[in-house]
């Protein structure tokens, strides 16, 4: 016996869409009772909930869902990555622009680290683009107070444990040796709290910088400090494989086929028997029709030249007819190559006699 599935989608995932907050915060603000269904508070976030339900968080009403969005932020360091600071410091989203909608960050960038940060309107975008399965590789480039062997940063490229955690095999090369410092760049697929900091920590040098440059396809380029630049939506269609309502697709998308144009010239050599004989000295053979029958490779078409030097492939001349001196006896008997057979020449006939008296 099958169990009846419940309609709807789950009541997290409804404000994760709608842009209130991520699937995790979303159950937080149910366990605090700030989410009521058709006017009822709901302890719960096991409840799935239809478009004729009403939902409202702390007394207003959530909006529609929008199409997902996606914005490039250039965080300068000093700010923190959250919606509220229980120590009263200013967060990213005090200094965006007052026309921008509710957002969410993608991950998150340390107090003193800058670079590049990914702002959604969307939960399950927010959710799917910070999961190490999406393969996307964050590049950083790190300042490092000393130096450091390329040793040492084998065990990087390994992967380090560092206080029973163990982080992922790191992509760094050593870039320059600048006075007391030195700059790497660094990529990985994951984002564990400070594993840049702690890792470089435990081969004994000091991050005393850390620019994020780049997250899977979407670059920093040349965005300034404190800048917020949208991601066009056909952009965001090609690189998540999503259609045009902005849904993911079921299939991805494969690469276009192209078809072979049919050549002209194939076509008139279809029929058996059709055509002149072949330049090769004896007369080709017909070919047997066949539905079988593979179409002729090397064959040039009135409308392209021929991609092969050689004069066997080439188109047959018309003009004129050149005369020349007789072939040797071993070749006249063998057949014409093409057309009729040519008439003799007066200049190559037999030689009159000679006139007596005369050596």
């Amino acid at each position: 016996m099958t169990k009846d599935i419940p309609e709807g989608d789950r009541i997290a995932k409804v404000l994760s869409r709608a842009g209130v907050a991520s699937r995790r915060e979303a159950e937080r603000m149910i366990a605090e009772g700030r989410v009521r269904v058709n006017s009822k508070v709901i302890d719960s976030p096991a409840l799935n909930i239809t478009a004729n339900d009403r939902v409202s968080v702390d007394g207003k009403l959530i909006a529609e869902p929008e199409p997902a969005r996606l914005w490039l932020y250039h965080k300068p360091a000093g700010l923190v990555t959250s919606t509220s600071d229980e120590k009263g410091r200013q967060t990213v989203f005090d200094t965006f622009p007052e026309d921008m909608p509710r957002v969410m960050s993608v991950g998150r960038l340390d107090l003193t680290s800058e670079g590049l940060l990914l702002l959604t309107n969307d939960g399950e975008l927010k959710r799917k683009l910070e999961l190490p399965s999406t393969g996307w590789l964050r590049k950083y480039r790190v300042r490092i107070k000393g130096s450091v062997s390329e040793e040492k940063l084998d065990q990087l490229r390994k992967g380090i444990t560092v206080e029973d955690l163990t982080y992922q095999p790191m992509q760094v090369t050593f870039d320059r040796q600048q006075g007391a410092n030195a700059w790497l760049t660094i990529a990985l697929r994951e984002g564990k709290n400070r594993e840049i900091r702690r890792a470089m920590e435990e081969l004994g040098v000091i991050v005393n910088r850390l620019i994020r440059v780049s997250y899977g396809p979407f670059q920093l380029g040349s965005l300034k400090e404190g800048e917020v630049e949208e991601v066009k939506r056909r952009v965001l269609r090609d690189q998540l494989g999503w259609d045009a309502d902005m849904q993911p697709t079921t299939e991805p998308r494969g690469k276009p086929t192209r078809t072979r144009k049919a050549d002209p010239t194939e076509s008139r050599a279809a029929g058996a028997g059709r055509g002149p004989a072949a330049k090769s000295g004896a007369p080709r053979a017909a070919r047997p029709e066949s539905a079988t029958s593979e179409p002729k490779r090397f064959t040039a078409s009135k409308s392209e030249p021929s991609r092969f030097s050689s004069s066997k492939f080439a188109p047959a001349k018309s003009g004129p007819i050149k005369t020349g001196p007789a072939k040797p006896a071993s070749t006249r008997g063998a057949p014409a190559k093409t057309g009729p057979a040519r008439p003799r020449s007066p200049a190559t006939g037999p030689r009159p006699p000679r006139p007596a008296g005369k050596k």
